[in-house]
């Protein structure tokens, strides 16, 4: 249950490098992740069936990604359409646009004689990034797919940085602080939008596309509650590791992924709540659980510091 939860959370470490920027840097409440995950995950599915190299699929999955992340941005900056609304509208186009992609893979590999829409894509047999490394009686699957991940989130976290440490990082930085002010300064604050939103959601989608590899499929269904497991984890890492240095605040939403994945592990396992009938069909709910507590409960904890203080006094 622990290198489950390790590996899954090491996966979505790089939804939550995504949500962070678009809610926290960008103040962009995005709920694109939700089609931008299975998305990766679809295109990366499609050219890993037609047997392109892993690598390769993984770079077309994340730059659909960054694709869907800069429509959701033109939405709001072209047409004006309020932010929230702008990826509500993307995240319901991608469902379909998911279903044609699985649809898509069978019909270029000659198997069936029109495109139609497929709600899942089996990649079994297919060579994926982690084949020529998994030992034949699957005994390291989980080390390896943990290394794999590890190794991904690690070259994300880096890079991520490593950009926000340049000019145009900066310049990111000031247009989802302050707009206005930004504006002022000679920043092209729509520009940032459209690079911000295409940063978030191409993280994410590299999350799909590496998560779809371990599971061995491809759904249309893998990316609900992608929204809410990347803020789930960004506010439990930020809630246990209190800084505002990009650096630690990144680091600490990866953490925050692999503690939410270990609980919701732990909930979901076998144990106390599993014998009361509380079982994987509970996950959603599970989730909002501790969303909720790691939103209420350190403002609880500094209200009851604050007046402990006083009462001292």
């Amino acid at each position: 249950m622990l290198f489950g939860s390790l590996e899954v959370g090491l996966i979505y470490a790089m939804v939550a490098l995504g949500v962070m920027i678009s809610y926290r840097l960008l103040d962009f409440p995005d709920m694109t992740a939700d089609g931008s995950f299975p998305l990766g995950g679809a295109v990366c599915g499609l050219f890993l069936y037609l047997k392109y190299p892993p690598a390769v699929a993984m770079a077309y999955g994340a730059a659909a990604g960054a694709m869907a992340g800069m429509v959701t941005a033109w939405l709001y900056v072209g047409l004006r359409i309020s932010k929230t609304l702008s990826s509500i509208i993307v995240m319901l186009g991608l469902y379909t646009v998911n279903l044609r992609v699985l649809g898509l893979a069978p019909f270029l590999a000659g198997e069936t004689a029109r495109p139609a829409g497929s709600p899942n894509l089996p990649l079994l047999g297919v060579r994926d990034m982690f084949t020529d490394f998994i030992a034949a009686d699957f005994s390291n699957q989980f080390f390896v797919h943990c290394s794999f991940a590890l190794a991904i989130a690690f070259c994300c976290w880096m890079l991520l940085n490593i950009f926000l440490s340049t000019s145009l990082g900066l310049a990111l930085l000031a247009a989802g602080m302050n707009q206005r002010m930004a504006s002022a300064q000679g920043v092209n604050t729509n520009a940032m939008f459209f690079l911000g939103m295409a940063i978030s959601n191409c993280l994410i989608a590299t999350s799909g596309a590496l998560f779809v590899q371990t599971q061995g499929c491809v759904d249309v269904s893998i990316g609900i509650g992608t929204v809410i497991s990347g803020l789930a984890a960004v506010i439990i890492g930020e809630s246990i590791f209190h800084t505002r240095n990009n650096w630690f605040r990144s680091a600490s939403v990866i953490v925050g992924s692999i503690l939410y994945r270990i609980l919701v592990g732990f909930a979901i396992g076998d144990g106390p709540l599993r014998s009361n009938g509380i079982g994987p069909e509970d996950l959603n709910l599970i989730t909002a659980i501790l969303v909720t507590c790691a939103l209420v409960l350190p403002k609880r904890l500094r209200s009851w510091s604050q007046r402990r203080a006083l009462r001292r006094i």
